[in-house]
């Protein structure tokens, strides 16, 4: 039982850091139909840049600040000076677009920092903490408070605030937010600095837990897609659920079957769903249902 439960606690982590990403997908597409596979990058450069500005010698919480509201900016810059000038583009070139986004973030971060992975002290000591019999790392929590956070945060500004409502309108009908005096193309550069933000934020916490380097968002940000997908594109609260379903999945996995399959493991769920039901698990969000 305490095997089960430690196997549990480890899923729950990496579900929601997957979770995180997800929601970032969706944030960005319900706003724009784009889909970002950049968003793994924003991750990478969160605690990247954290690491830096850390090596400056400036204070973990003014590291933290900076490296979000930095990461912050490329997400805009992104937006406003390649995604805002495809205006013709359909999908699939987007997709395409972004992805080269993606390897243009990663050579210029394997230029400026190398290939060598870098360490990130955590947020507060590295004892475990023990909860009958599981044992659980303090930087873990931190990662749990942080998504929980995050998840809340959003679902508060999508829901709660007239921003919100906004961002909402463009979604379901960006003619008729026009027509409202609400700007689409601000609405969505404003999804990709939340989108970038979160990621930031995600990407400092969980750094401590390992290492980072310059593609450690490859794969997080292709488990974060499994997971949009898993749990409808366009659904927030069903890809925030996939993430922590495709988290724990993937850890009981590699408990009681393998360890070397732990990465395959969110593939051939996502396959195995989407051949019974292809629109995901929890379907897309109803129009007109906007936020979190």
């Amino acid at each position: 039982m305490v095997e089960f439960m430690q196997y549990v606690a480890n899923g729950l982590v990496s579900g929601g850091i997957y979770a995180i990403v997800a929601v970032g997908f969706i944030t960005i597409y319900n706003v724009s139909k784009v889909i970002n596979m950049a968003q793994g990058e924003f991750l990478m450069l969160g605690g990247m840049v954290t690491v830096t500005f850390i090596s400056m010698n400036i204070p973990y919480a003014a590291a933290f600040i900076l490296a979000v509201l930095l990461v912050t900016g490329v997400g805009v810059a992104i937006q406003k000076g390649i995604i805002a000038n495809a205006k013709n583009a359909n999908p699939v070139s987007l997709i395409i677009l972004t992805i080269g986004i993606s390897i243009l973030i990663r050579g210029v971060a394997s230029l400026f920092w190398g290939k060598d992975p870098f360490a990130l002290a955590p947020l507060t000591s590295n004892e475990p903490v023990t909860f009958a019999g599981v044992s659980v790392a303090q930087q873990s929590i931190w990662v749990i408070l942080a998504v929980l956070a995050i998840l809340l945060g959003l679902w508060y500004l999508m829901d709660k605030t007239m921003l919100g409502k906004k961002i909402n309108a463009c979604s379901v009908n960006p003619l008729a937010a026009r027509l409202m005096g609400i700007s689409p193309g601000k609405m969505t550069m404003l999804s990709f600095a939340i989108s970038a933000a979160t990621g930031a934020i995600a990407g400092i916490v969980i750094a401590p837990l390992s290492v980072t380097s310059y593609d450690v968002g490859v794969l997080l940000g292709v488990k974060g897609f499994a997971a949009a997908i898993l749990g409808g594109l366009g659904n927030p609260l069903g890809a925030t659920a996939a993430g922590f379903l495709l988290g724990l999945l993937e850890s009981m996995g590699a408990g009681y079957v393998s360890s070397g399959l732990k990465d395959a493991f969110a593939f051939l769920i996502l396959i195995a769903v989407l051949l019974i039901k292809p629109t995901g698990l929890f379907g897309e969000r109803s129009v007109g249902k906007g936020g979190l």
